[in-house]
C-alpha cells in the first residue's frame, strides 16, 4: 500500500495508514494490509481520504461491514473531513496469493497442549438438557473476555448454532478453504449452513467422520485462543469420531439436577475416560427455576444431579446454571443470552463457568487415545 500525499489540508497520510493496520477482515480475521486488500490512499486539500478496498470475492457477505470499519478507522485521524471507501474485487494473481497465505497459515486443531488452541467437546449423555445454548453463550462470554473463539457445530442431526446466533448464510469458499462464518465475535462452522433449515441429515458412520475431518482440516480458524465442539448427544459414531480427531480436547459434560439425565450423562464421562480423554468438568443446566417477578427459585428437576455426576466421573462441578425466561427468548431471537440480557442469572451462571475453563484447560494431561473408528 503506497501513500500519495504525505501530507495535505491538516492531514497526516502516515497517520491513515497507521489507523488503517488495524482494520481486520471479519471472516479471515487478519489485516486487510496482511491480506493485500488495501490500495493507494490518497488525501486531498480539503482533508478528504480516498481508500481503495479489493474484496476477496465477489459476493463477499461482509463488504459493508468492512467498508464502515475503514471509514471509522480513518475518522479517527485528526483533520479527516471525508472518507470514500471505493471497493472492488481483486484478481486472480491477488487471490493465489491470499490463498497462499492462508494454507501456510492454518492452525492446528490437534496440538492443544504444544501451543495451539484449547479445545472443549461440550457433550451430553441426552437432549433437551439445553447443551448447545450453554456452547452458544460460552463461546460469547469467553469471547467478550478478550479470548478468540471458534464454534464447531458437530451435531449433525440436531445442529443448532444457526439458530442460536441468528446466522443464515452459506460460508465462503476461497482458494480451496473454507471462511467460519462470523457472529458476536465468535467464528462458527456448522451443517446447518449448507442445508435447509428443515431438512434432515441422514449421514451415518463414514460419512460423518469424513465431514467433521472436512470441518477440521479444510476450514480456516485463524489463529483461535479456544475451540468449542458441540457434539450430538449420547456416545455415537460423531463421538468417536471427534476423540480421534481432536485428541487433545478435554470433555465438557452438560446434565441436569434430575437422576435419568445424570445417568446416562455418566456414561459419556466414562467413554472419555476409556478413551484417555480428560474430563473438564460438569455443567448442570436447569438447576433451578427462576421467576422473572418475585426472583425465587424452585428445583423443577431436582437438586444434586451435577456434583453427582461430577463426583462420579471424578471431575469439578463448574457451575450451575438456572432456568430463567431470558435465556430461552433470547435463544430463539437468535441473541446468545449472555448479550440480549447479561444481568439475567443464567447470564451471570454462564460467564462464571467461561472464568473457569481457562484455567481448569491447564490442569489437564494428555493421553493417548486407544480408539479407531470403523
Amino acid at each position: 500500500m503506497s501513500l500519495l500525499g504525505l501530507r495535505r489540508g491538516g492531514v497526516d497520510a502516515t497517520q491513515v495508514r497507521e489507523a488503517l493496520a488495524t482494520v481486520r477482515d471479519p471472516e479471515i480475521g487478519r489485516t486487510l494490509d496482511e491480506l493485500g486488500m488495501l490500495g493507494d490512499v490518497s488525501v486531498d486539500r480539503r482533508g478528504g481520504v480516498r481508500v481503495p478496498v479489493a474484496l476477496t470475492t465477489q459476493e463477499c457477505p461482509l463488504a459493508d461491514e468492512i467498508r464502515a470499519s475503514v471509514a471509522t478507522a480513518v475518522r479517527t485521524v485528526d483533520g479527516v473531513t471525508d472518507v470514500d471507501v471505493t471497493m472492488s474485487v481483486m484478481d486472480d494473481r491477488r487471490r493465489g496469493e491470499v490463498g497462499r497465505l492462508l494454507h501456510s497459515t492454518r492452525t492446528p486443531l490437534t496440538s492443544g497442549l504444544g501451543g495451539g488452541p484449547r479445545v472443549y467437546a461440550v457433550a451430553s449423555g441426552k437432549g433437551g438438557v439445553g447443551k448447545s445454548t450453554v456452547t452458544a453463550n460460552l463461546a460469547v462470554a469467553l469471547a467478550r473476555s478478550g479470548q478468540r473463539v471458534a464454534v464447531l457445530d458437530a451435531d449433525v442431526w440436531g445442529y443448532s448454532m444457526p439458530q442460536l446466533f441468528g446466522v443464515r448464510r452459506a460460508p465462503i469458499a476461497f482458494e480451496g478453504i473454507m471462511l467460519p462464518v462470523p457472529a458476536y465475535g465468535v467464528s462458527l462452522m456448522s451443517i446447518g449452513f449448507f442445508v435447509d433449515e428443515d431438512q434432515p441429515v441422514v449421514w451415518r458412520g463414514p460419512m460423518l467422520h469424513k465431514a467433521l475431518q472436512q470441518f477440521i482440516d479444510d476450514v480456516y480458524w485463524g489463529e483461535i485462543d479456544t475451540l468449542l465442539v458441540d457434539l450430538p448427544p449420547g456416545t455415537g459414531d460423531v463421538a468417536l469420531s471427534v476423540l480421534q480427531l481432536l485428541p487433545d480436547a478435554a470433555l465438557v459434560v452438560v446434565t441436569t439436577p434430575q437422576r435419568a439425565a445424570r445417568s446416562v450423562a455418566s456414561r459419556v464421562g466414562r467413554l472419555a475416560q476409556e478413551a484417555g480423554m480428560p474430563i473438564a468438568g460438569v455443567v448442570e443446566n436447569m438447576s433451578a427455576a427462576v421467576c422473572r417477578d418475585c426472583g425465587s427459585h424452585t428445583a423443577v428437576f431436582g437438586v444434586g444431579g451435577g456434583v453427582e455426576l461430577a463426583e462420579q466421573v471424578g471431575a469439578r462441578v463448574l457451575g450451575q446454571v438456572p432456568l430463567d425466561v431470558d435465556l430461552r427468548e433470547a435463544g430463539d431471537r437468535g441473541v446468545p443470552a449472555v448479550i440480549e440480557a447479561p444481568d439475567s442469572a443464567s447470564s451471570v451462571a454462564l460467564r462464571r463457568v467461561a472464568e473457569t475453563l481457562p484455567a481448569v484447560r491447564r490442569d489437564v494431561v494428555r493421553r493417548s487415545l486407544p480408539l479407531t473408528v470403523v
